[in-house]
């Protein structure tokens, strides 16, 4: 049976934390995650620090990391060339994570680009993954729908997906950035998607209420997904996206789902318990 690729999200549960939490503080949990067992950690980001403050000291994160006895993956969210060169420039970072949005409405809000920008973007940023033995996933925004009444369907979703396979992406998690996304939308996406494009990785960054987070995750599972990205307790959310916060998928029932179904993963239940409780500390 295929095991469950399972990416925790620091990343993603810090951002929209206003309170400054001390670099010292964010090595320490991130050095406690790498001990778990997860396929990969959005760790951080190379954005400008007027939008995302929380995230300016990523660089000093990455640098302080002892990765050796980890084989948990690193990942950097990018938005622009020069963040995808700084990224790069770690060797501590194996994955660039892209916001590419089909709603121009959060693509503008979002990156300050419109779509048409960043397609070319996203190009540049391919190229610079090849060249620097870096590679590139790419977050389809908005992927299940939107509030700002953008045109979406399976079908514009789909033709997306063509088009990024054109310009040679081959990873793709799909985003429920404001938690819009029912479990039915979900089976029929990726039900949809997997077999027309099989030659490509999918997966589900979904943001949710905890309650309803074991049906969504059954869903997109039964649809044929199996990467699916976290955050210890649900923590964090698109601070771009809607003025209140959507919470993350908790991890810990991402875990519940495969002890259901007995699935394969690579997670240690005693390291994921300590950085549990790290994260207490993190995030209060």
């Amino acid at each position: 049976m295929q095991a469950l690729e399972i990416i925790e999200c620091p990343r993603d549960a810090l951002q929209g934390i206003k309170t400054w939490v001390p670099t010292e503080q964010k090595i320490r949990y991130v050095q406690a995650l790498l001990k778990v067992g997860f396929h990969t950690l959005d760790v951080g980001s190379f954005v400008s620090p007027k939008a995302i403050p929380q995230m300016r000291d990523t660089a000093a994160v990455l640098d302080a990391l002892d990765r050796s006895e980890s084989t948990t993956s690193l990942l950097t969210i990018v938005a622009n060339e020069r963040g995808a060169e700084q990224a790069c420039a770690h060797n501590a970072v194996d994955f660039l994570g892209y916001p590419f949005s089909i709603s121009e409405n959060f693509q503008m809000r979002n990156t300050h680009k419109t779509i048409e920008e960043s397609i070319y973007v996203l190009e540049t940023i391919n190229n610079l993954c090849t060249q620097k033995n870096k590679k590139l996933v790419v977050y389809l925004s908005m992927g299940f729908g939107n509030p700002y009444g953008d045109p979406w369907s399976v079908e514009i979703l789909s033709a997306w997906v063509e088009k990024l396979d054109r310009l040679g992406v081959r990873t793709l998690s799909l985003s429920d950035t404001v938690g819009i996304a029912s479990t039915s939308l979900l089976f029929e996406v990726f039900s949809q998607l997997m077999p027309a494009f099989p030659h490509l990785h999918f997966g589900a960054h979904l943001h949710c209420k905890p309650e309803h987070a074991l049906e969504k995750i059954a869903s997109a599972y039964a649809g044929g997904c199996r990467r699916f990205d976290g955050a210890i307790r649900g923590y964090g959310g698109c601070p771009m996206a809607k003025d209140e916060l959507v919470g993350n998928l908790p991890t810990e029932k991402i875990l519940s789902f495969c002890s259901l179904k007995k699935l394969d993963h690579s997670i240690n239940p005693l390291h994921f318990e300590s950085a549990y409780n790290v994260a207490l500390n993190t995030y209060r």
